[in-house]
């Protein structure tokens, strides 16, 4: 932090206290709107990666005790859902843990477990109606309530020339990619009504910056864009907040094997910092936004 904020001692940032004047200076002691910044517990949380992934800590105000959250794709270990469940579980949330891979996601509860975070497993495709409505009466079975939907769950299935892409493969995109976020939405939308809680959904720069070879991933990742959207104006009387990142290429296993190194990379770190943001009541007034996270890539 520079001595002196760049935006000058009168910055938002410079002082601990937000003086708004009124239009009339001399008016000024009458009219003016003092705003102090939210209270937030001195409580951290630290999320540990596994020893193939350097080994980060975070440090944050996020508090998230008394709170159950949802998250899907979280069987692979060093992934972004894995990463996610981590971070919440560290925060104090009670964690539901979606995944087609049942021995995979049985494995991560137990290592959450290991670790004092609650969390009870959900298995099968969330492709299917079923399995997402089974994913929410495990969480309001277990713990009576349901406050974050964090859907990570899909990912690059088909890369390539589009003419050389078939009906199957455009479906399976949009199966794990779009109608995973859909179906989880829908089925919590009654839970999180009465939480008011929140649904942060998982999009890319793909939709937006535009790759050769991405044609099909790109389709689902907006679809996964404009559903939020059209959601969070729906859902907005109900009390339900929804918005989603849009990540560039995350640093993980994977994609340091497939990009290289030296490929631009988002850390992890960045992406759990802006989903707990969204999670969170600072985050009270934001619905409908995408976000994106790109480590400096516009």
């Amino acid at each position: 932090m520079p001595s002196k904020p760049p935006g000058g001692i009168d910055a938002w940032w410079a002082t601990p206290q937000l003086l708004v004047r009124g239009r009339q200076d001399s008016d000024a002691a009458s009219n003016r709107l003092e705003v102090r910044p939210r209270a937030l517990s001195p409580a951290s949380c630290s999320v540990s990666f596994p020893s193939h992934l350097p080994r980060r800590f975070m440090t944050t105000p996020w508090v998230y005790s008394g709170k159950t959250v949802l998250i899907t794709g979280v069987a692979r270990s060093g992934q972004i859902g894995h990463a996610v469940a981590l971070a919440f579980g560290r925060a104090g949330a009670k964690i539901v843990a979606v995944d087609r891979n049942a021995v995979a996601v049985a494995e991560r509860v137990r290592e959450f477990e290991s670790e004092g975070i609650a969390s009870r497993p959900a298995a099968g495709d969330l492709s299917e109606a079923d399995v997402a409505a089974l994913a929410v009466e495990t969480a309001l079975k277990h713990y009576g309530r349901l406050d974050a939907v964090i859907n990570v769950a899909g990912g690059l299935t088909t890369y390539g020339p589009v003419g050389q892409s078939g009906t199957a493969d455009f479906d399976r995109e949009i199966a794990i990619n779009l109608k995973t976020a859909f179906l989880m939405s829908r089925a919590a939308i009654p839970a999180l009504a009465a939480s008011r809680g929140k649904i942060v959904n998982f999009a890319s720069v793909a939709y937006y910056r535009p790759a050769g070879q991405l044609a099909v991933y790109s389709a689902a990742k907006a679809g996964v864009a404009a559903l939020t959207q059209s959601l969070a104006v729906e859902l907005w009387p109900e009390g339900i907040r929804i918005n989603a990142v849009a990540p560039g290429m995350v640093r993980t296993p994977e994609n340091v094997a497939t990009a290289g190194a030296s490929a631009h990379y988002v850390e992890m770190q960045q992406i759990l910092d802006a989903v707990l943001f969204l999670a969170s009541d600072l985050s009270g007034g934001i619905t409908g936004h995408i976000l994106p996270v790109t480590n400096g890539v516009l």
